[in-house]
């Protein structure tokens, strides 16, 4: 992962949990570490295949009896980090994935503290995205199970360069085989072919305005 990468990965965890990573940390294994041997794990395992490079979608990552008990309640919050920093590091080097993103965090007894291992497989999903986002370039973003963000942020899914849009305006969001587009919050409020919407669900060939940038959804 880039610096960037994860100086962005660290300020959101610090951001999330009001500094409690760090209080709990100071000193041990840090957040980030596993998010820098995460990224590398999809690195080293990568595979260039018919589809592109794909990479590993699902990992697991044990801790120390120690560690997992000092992260305690932020668990899963840390997984969904890592899920996050999966993605972005997929995004930044041009890989794929061939199904969900997954982190599992869990304890090794025989493990001693400040040390863990991530271990990495490709899992193919159990079934067919319900459909993508087209963006203005070409490009595809499947629908999968996570929300899909959109925004100036860098961090976004779909980051936008667009003065008009805030830095987290929307979400793409799926329920069973429907998709939502959920507007958050934004200054400048989120369009479905020309209709203010907060919620709507998409049907296919549905233009989604987010500030002056343009989207196309495309069922399945």
């Amino acid at each position: 992962m880039p610096a960037m990468g994860l100086q962005q990965f660290e300020q959101r965890l610090e951001r999330l949990v009001e500094g409690a990573f760090a209080k709990a940390f100071r000193g041990e294994l840090q957040p980030v570490e596993l998010g820098r041997r995460l990224t590398r794990e999809m690195d080293l395992q990568r595979a260039v295949t018919a589809r592109g490079i794909v990479a590993p979608n699902s990992f697991t990552v044990l801790l120390s009896k120690d560690d997992f008990e000092r992260f305690g309640g932020l668990v899963d919050v840390l997984a969904r980090e890592l899920v996050d920093a999966a993605r972005e590091h997929a995004r930044a080097e041009s890989y794929i994935f061939v199904g969900p993103v997954r982190v599992v965090i869990d304890r090794d007894e025989e493990l001693s503290r400040s040390t863990f291992m991530v271990g990495s497989d490709v899992v193919e999903g159990d079934d067919d995205p319900p459909g993508w986002i087209l963006l203005p370039d070409g490009r595809k973003v499947v629908v999968e199970d996570y929300p899909i963000s959109i925004g100036r942020l860098p961090e976004c899914d779909i980051p936008l360069s667009d003065a008009n849009a805030s830095r987290r305006h929307a979400e793409i969001r799926r329920d069973g085989a429907d998709v939502y587009i959920v507007d958050l919050d934004s200054t400048n409020g989120t369009r479905v072919n020309g209709t203010p919407v907060r919620e709507h669900r998409l049907a296919h060939g549905d233009v989604i305005t987010v500030g002056i940038t343009t989207f196309r959804f495309e069922s399945s």
